[in-house]
């Protein structure tokens, strides 16, 4: 029904699924802990975590919470640093700065400027003259459809369209990798799937490799070449699953397609075993049946 790969010690590993073999993320025996206060007993939020996203490939992380997500995107982007193993961003130790985008799902973004000022902001690390600057921001901007709210502040806009300008802001650098921490979790429905159509779109031009964390089942398939599947406290892999559903996927239906169907029955019943058996999770030991 999937495809999962295993390394040779066992642990699975992702596959390039066709698209540019050349590694873009290479987590490799990677461990985290966090304490909750000084003095306190680190806690173990990711434990032994080997996988590879290849060039190009747009991966999907999903699990439960509390399965080390965030961590993970962090983790790639070089704000924390692994307690064992180590991580690569093509070949080199991540590092903050214009070849990694993070889009939080807060927006994050700054309040007293202008849509085209925040999406400047991301390019203060560039070495750019001051038409170079201002012909990228206005690139950016009509990517994601918002030339008309250029000189528009963030109190008056909606939240899916504060979103875009976060991904605008993130995509004016032109990274080779976009960590994205569920962009669009804080927006409605309705925004939130054209959003999906509208990310669809700009990674088919741009060609980033993408990270993208969620929570949702239906999102992970609709999006990723590959899920990621998380099992929590400590988080590490259990799965990882081939999403072998046609591109561009925004030109159809795919949620009605039979392969969408039977990965979203399997990714669906592996989540709520995850919950189930977690001690930690309000909902450990119960019998649910599946509907």
């Amino acid at each position: 029904m999937h495809r999962s790969d295993d390394g040779p010690d066992g642990r699975p590993v992702s596959v390039t699924g066709g698209r540019n073999p050349e590694a873009g993320i290479v987590f490799d025996a990677v461990g985290k802990s966090f304490a909750a206060t000084r003095g306190a007993t680190p806690i173990s939020a990711i434990k032994d975590v080997s996988l590879t996203i290849g060039a190009e490939q747009f991966v999907a992380v999903l699990g439960p919470s509390g399965c080390g997500k965030t961590t993970l995107l962090r983790l790639a982007d070089g704000l924390i640093q692994p307690d064992a193993g180590s991580i690569r961003i093509f070949g080199n130790p991540p590092q903050p700065g214009p070849d990694i985008g993070f889009v939080f799902q807060s927006f994050r973004l700054i309040p007293w400027a202008t849509v085209a000022q925040n999406v400047e902001f991301g390019l203060m690390d560039l070495d750019l003259t001051k038409a170079e600057r201002a012909d990228r921001v206005a690139q950016n901007i009509d990517l994601v459809g918002l030339s008309r709210a250029a000189d528009a502040y963030p109190a008056t806009l909606s939240g899916g369209m504060r979103q875009r300008v976060a991904l605008a802001r993130a995509l004016a650098p032109d990274p080779r990798v976009l960590l994205m921490d569920e962009p669009f979790a804080s927006i409605d429905a309705q925004t939130r799937e054209l959003m999906q159509g509208e990310l669809m779109r700009i990674w088919a031009q741009r060609k980033s490799t993408v990270m993208f964390v969620t929570h949702s089942v239906d999102e992970a398939i609709l999006l990723a070449d590959q899920i990621v599947l998380l099992a929590p406290r400590p988080g590490r892999v259990v799965e990882v699953v081939n999403v072998d559903l046609e591109r561009p996927r925004w030109t159809f239906d795919a949620r009605a397609e039979p392969r969408f169907m039977e990965l979203r029955r399997h990714l669906a019943e592996q989540m709520r075993k995850l919950v189930l058996a977690d001690p930690s999770s309000e909902f450990f030991g119960r019998d649910f049946v599946p509907h």
